[in-house]
């Protein structure tokens, strides 16, 4: 299993920026910006994520989706 980014700490914070954005709070979505946040770091393509981020079209989906509603580029600020 890949190494994890997200403390639990910095992980309340950008719950907090999904949940102002209306998005349901799901357990997954912490397991989904691991994905993305490994992609970005690792540079594969998305078919090929580890299996321990769940599917990756779910991935790649929300990627698509919270792109196009500025949601990464507030969490990409939060981390930065």
């Amino acid at each position: 299993m890949p190494r994890l980014m997200l403390t639990d700490e910095l992980w309340s914070k950008l719950k907090a920026i999904l949940l102002e954005d209306r998005v349901y709070n799901k357990l997954e979505h912490r397991q989904t910006l691991e994905g993305i946040l490994y992609r970005l770091r690792v540079g594969c393509p998305w078919r090929d994520l580890p299996e321990c981020f769940g599917l990756w079209n779910t991935i790649y989906r929300r990627f698509l989706l919270w792109s196009r509603k500025g949601i990464l580029m507030r969490l990409f600020k939060t981390l930065a």
